[in-house]
Formats: structure tokens, C-alpha cells, sequence
């Protein structure tokens, strides 16, 4: 009996891996897929031929596609918030955190161009997937409040403006890095220059920096 037992518990954990495995692959193949062609664009059957699923498999986890583009939204979402409490800003002294973040930003977003174009096609649908998303609403006020906590400290230690908002600062520092890379080619174009040249990306996110801590920082 104990043996049955466990054969069965086994049996019980390779299944669960397998399901967790194919739904990774799943989640996966979903990110590059939206990220090239947006939600409508988007095709189930190039996401279960890349996740080396069947489609039967994709609507059991995710329901439909809404549902799979509402998981990896989540999921992208999620990853920059992890990533970016590994920054240790608390330990930073306020304009070095500040500094830190911003190119922390310009690096994800230089790393990860899926959450670019991911979140410019969920804007699209006015933020239809993670309108009533309970776990995005937490990790954005936890975020928010970390941000609120380094200017409280830059402001008691002397080095920060008083006033600021977390939340618009944010959206600051989101923004000057999030639009050059949305505006890359045109860009490009227009102001005849290499946007994703080395030197280009280098001098864009010094003025960055600058930008935020002349806004910021009272010196």
C-alpha cells in the first residue's frame, strides 16, 4: 500500500510539472506573438505551434485569448516590479536611488522591447485585461509608496524638492525613456541620427538622468 502510494504521489508531482511546463511554454510563445502583432493581430494557432501545444491545452489555462493576453500582461507587469526591487534603493542615498532608477528603467526597457509594444496594445483596448486585475493594483500601490518613501528621504535629508508625487514621477521617468524607444525609427528619421546607436543610447539616458534630477534635486 505505502508503494501504491507512492507511484501515485509521483504520478500526481509529474503531472502537476508538466502542466506548469507546458503552460510556461504557452505564456512564452504568447509574449513574442502579441509583441509582434498585437492582440488582434495575434493568432492561437502560431501560439500552441510555438509552445508545442495543442489549442485544446491554451483555452483549458487561459479560457480564450483575451484571457492569455490578460496572464502575460500580468506577468510582464510583475517581472519590472520584481526586477526593481532588487535595485536596494533603500540603502541608496536618495540621489543615487533616483539616478538608479531611471537607468533601471531605460535598461529593462532596452532588454524587454515585448513590454513595450505589449503595453502600447493594451492601451489600444483602454486597458480592458488589467482594468479589474486585484494583483496589479497591489504591486502598482506598493511600488508607488516605495517611490513616495526615497523622496520623503530625499526631502528629510536636504536633497530633494518637497512636494513631488510619486506617481508623477514616475510616469516622468517612464515616459522620457518609454518614448524614445517608441519613436525610434521615426525619430531616426526626422532628426537624422541612429537612435539605437551606442553612442545615441548613452547620451539619451545621460539626458534622462539629468532631466529627473534637475526636476528632483535641489541642487
Amino acid at each position: 500500500m505505502p508503494l501504491e502510494k507512492s507511484r501515485a504521489s509521483s504520478s500526481t508531482k509529474k503531472r502537476v510539472r508538466d502542466a506548469e511546463a507546458t503552460k510556461l511554454r504557452i505564456l512564452e510563445a504568447a509574449k513574442k506573438e502579441f509583441a509582434r502583432n498585437g492582440l488582434e493581430g495575434a493568432r492561437v494557432d502560431t501560439i500552441a505551434l510555438d509552445a508545442k501545444a495543442n489549442k485544446r491545452m491554451l483555452y483549458h489555462y487561459f479560457k480564450s485569448k483575451d484571457g492569455l493576453f490578460r496572464t502575460v500582461l500580468e506577468r510582464e507587469y510583475l517581472n519590472i516590479r520584481e526586477e526593481e526591487t532588487r535595485l536596494d534603493l533603500e540603502n541608496l542615498p536618495p540621489r543615487t536611488a533616483l539616478e538608479t532608477l531611471v537607468r533601471f528603467t531605460w535598461e529593462y526597457y532596452i532588454a524587454n522591447p515585448e513590454f513595450i509594444t505589449l503595453v502600447n496594445s493594451e492601451n489600444l483596448c483602454q486597458a480592458a485585461h488589467i482594468r479589474n486585475s486585484p494583483t496589479l493594483k497591489t504591486i502598482s500601490q506598493k511600488f508607488v509608496r516605495r517611490i513616495q518613501s526615497l523622496l520623503d528621504r530625499g526631502v528629510r535629508e536636504n536633497v530633494f524638492r518637497d512636494g513631488i508625487d510619486a506617481t508623477q514621477l514616475n510616469i516622468t521617468i517612464a515616459s522620457i525613456n518609454y518614448y524614445y524607444f517608441t519613436n525610434r525609427f521615426t525619430g531616426s528619421v526626422i532628426f537624422e541620427r541612429d537612435f539605437t546607436a551606442p553612442e545615441a543610447l548613452e547620451e539619451r539616458i545621460s539626458f534622462n538622468i539629468e532631466t529627473i534630477c534637475r526636476l528632483v534635486c535641489k541642487n
